[in-house]
């Protein structure tokens, strides 16, 4: 099991920055530019708990360095089917995190909570900077 996967099914989310390099990317389904940085990643992710709901992976795929944790999750009324891309460096950190989602009615939910959420985030994070 990855260590994200074994992480995020723990609910143990304090720890998910130690497994992302400094300069991890991360790529959302809803976004049209990358994110970088491990602090960001887990900024998004902490918004990313809030919006999911009954969230459960269903399979993992890996080969060699890259991984695919497919899962399921409710938002509000829809379900939600995705998959977790990610890809580790040489010392077996998460170096790319790529986002996949469907269907669009519910990622439409997913992206409008998701943008209330991370962008209250975002304030309190510059507020205590």
């Amino acid at each position: 099991m990855h260590p994200f996967r074994a992480a995020v099914e723990a609910n143990d989310f304090s720890n998910l920055p130690s497994i992302f390099s400094e300069d991890v990317v991360f790529r959302s389904p809803i976004a049209h530019r990358p994110y970088q940085g491990r602090d960001m990643v887990a900024l998004i992710l902490g918004a990313v708990t809030q919006v999911f709901e009954d969230f459960e992976y269903e399979k993992e795929i890996s080969e060699g360095d890259d991984h695919a944790l497919i899962f399921r999750a409710r938002v509000g009324e829809f379900e939600l089917q995705g998959c977790d891309f990610l890809h580790t460096n040489a010392d077996g950190l998460v170096d790319e995190f790529t986002v996949m989602l469907r269907p669009l009615k519910a990622t439409t939910a997913f992206a409008e909570k998701m943008g209330v959420i991370f962008a209250a985030a975002m304030r309190q994070r510059e507020a205590g900077q």
